[in-house]
């Protein structure tokens, strides 16, 4: 029964649905006061002007129909509706994403095959999961909410559980997943099927498994969001077989060349996993990451352990993920998310301290190097989905930090190796630019000097007197001295010889007058 005096503020007429048999019988109608209060957790966001894309149809506006996951605003205010309500009225299939034009949209076939795709490759998913990876640019997930609730009424999605926040998750049923695989490329990764369970012929709640698997999804939403590649980057339980019968599973795969991660393993721990499991992962990756290529030469990829990234092309992740343009393996990463931010830094902490082995390289053993090799190293990062949703720039922000370093910086940032192959070369030519100024000093100190004139040697005199055959006297003079002493040593042998000839004349004159006789006859 309504009240006989209705307060000044304002009221919004909804239907109220009744039990089964209410609902057969016909429903009736309470008014229920409008919540005009806005609500910054499912619309954290400042009003901006955002317009309708140009693939999403119009139509006048209406209330929301779907049922809501979370609150959401509406698009004018006489229109506004508390949180927690069922339903609605307004025409099927609307929904309202506030904008300045305050118009509305339906789920188009544009946007319901993006969904489909999405929990192709994804498997499961709620519709913030959706709207942050498909659709970053709408101010809350009612677009994906909606379009969902579409493909739920077309038989090809189902919500198969609720998580602990709330939010409803979705997989596709066997007729959506047969779509979503029909438009999904070849290349891609479709995830397996996930069927409803019963229990005495009841469906019952699918296992705990799916807060990991919401929270994985989560992880590539804000990537995705934040520009690191698109829903086709993503890859989800690449399995990495080992020799030793063991599979090491990656949560997630990213390649991302244009973003500058042309490839990358992501690890997401809910701080449930003892940080020994955390650190025998990482040890399993190295191992995988040192198995041989098919037919590749063991000795040659033994000696090309000396030579840098030359040895990666005997590697079998070489012929998986592309090269990742820096030194070390494909970079892991791990996202934390629950419990507490002293339980996550914690974790952090102690995983630093145990899987240092893997991640730290290997310094350069010569003198006058502080350049870490990092070309069989394997680059770890970390991060936690709570600072990544609170910082501005979302996962492009300062919210990574690489093992080894205590500063939050960049992804790019972090998977950077300043002290690695870059400083090594700048280190080389500093460590040859002082041994070549210690070796010229040497040289010069045994530089010999002239012992006329007391002149250093040139370095052509220097070699002439090194390679000489003959000792003499002009050794330890300089080129002219020495050159003085040849002038002088030339004049004196012509002046002998012209002493010799007049001697040798004046003897053949003196013979010439003895063979004469009396009158100066010839006997």
């Amino acid at each position: 029964m309504l009240p006989t005096v209705v307060p000044a503020r304002a009221y919004l007429r909804v239907r109220v649905g009744r039990s089964l048999a209410g609902q057969q019988a016909g429903e009736t109608e309470d008014i229920v006061p409008a919540d005009l209060t806005p609500d910054f957790v499912s619309d954290p966001y400042e009003p901006a002007d955002r317009r309708p894309a140009a693939d999403v149809d119009q139509v006048p506006p209406a209330p929301s129909m779907a049922p809501s996951v979370s609150p959401s605003t509406t698009s004018a205010a006489d229109a506004c509706v508390g949180t927690g309500q069922t339903r609605k009225s307004g025409a099927p299939g609307t929904f309202d994403n506030p904008s300045e034009s305050k118009q509305t949209w339906k789920p188009t076939h544009t946007r319901k095959k993006e969904v489909l795709r999405a929990l192709g490759i994804f498997q499961r998913a709620t519709a913030e999961h959706l709207w942050r990876m498909l659709r970053p640019g709408d101010r809350h997930d009612r677009c994906t909410r909606d379009a969902l609730n579409a493909l739920k009424r077309e038989g090809k999605a189902r919500v198969e559980t609720r998580l602990e926040s709330g939010h409803q998750l979705w997989v596709l049923t066997d007729r959506g997943h047969k779509e979503s695989k029909q438009l999904l490329p070849k290349s891609a990764r479709m995830s397996a099927l996930r069927k409803p369970q019963y229990d005495d012929g009841e469906p019952v709640d699918a296992d705990g498994y799916d807060e990991h698997a919401a929270a994985v999804t989560m992880t590539a939403s804000v990537l995705t969001g934040a520009g690191f590649g698109t829903l086709l980057s993503w890859q989800t339980e690449i399995a990495h077989r080992l020799p030793y019968g063991y599979t090491q599973y990656a949560d997630l795969t990213l390649r991302a060349p244009d973003a500058g991660v042309p490839a990358m393993l992501l690890e997401v721990d809910r701080v449930t996993e003892p940080v020994d499991d955390l650190t025998a992962k990482l040890r399993r990756y190295t191992d995988w990451f040192e198995l041989l290529a098919p037919k590749a030469d063991k000795d040659r990829e033994r000696a090309a352990r000396r030579q840098g990234a030359a040895v990666h092309d005997f590697r079998l992740w070489s012929r998986i993920y592309p090269a990742t343009g820096r030194e070390g393996y494909a970079p892991v990463a791990f996202v934390f998310t629950g419990k507490t931010a002293a339980q996550r830094e914690s974790r952090m902490r102690r995983l630093e301290q145990a899987a240092r082995r893997y991640f730290a390289g290997t310094p350069y053993p010569w003198a006058g190097f502080t350049a870490v090799d990092y070309h069989q190293a394997l680059p770890v990062v970390v991060t936690e989905l709570e600072r990544i949703t609170a910082d501005p720039a979302g996962a492009a922000g300062r919210v990574w930090r690489r093992l080894g370093r205590e500063e939050w910086q960049t992804l790019s940032e972090a998977l950077d190796n300043p002290d690695g192959e870059r400083l090594y070369a700048v280190q080389l030519r500093e460590v040859r630019r002082r041994r070549a100024e210690r070796e010229a000093a040497e040289r010069e100190a045994r530089r010999p000097v002239c012992t006329c004139c007391g002149t250093k040697f040139s370095d052509e005199r220097w070699q002439e007197t090194k390679g000489s055959s003959w000792p003499g006297e002009r050794e330890g003079l300089c080129g002219r001295c020495a050159k003085g002493a040849a002038d002088r040593a030339q004049a004196e042998r012509a002046a002998g010889r012209q002493v010799e000839e007049a001697a040798l004349r004046k003897a053949v004159d003196a013979d010439a007058r003895k063979g004469r006789g009396l009158f100066g006859r010839r006997r």
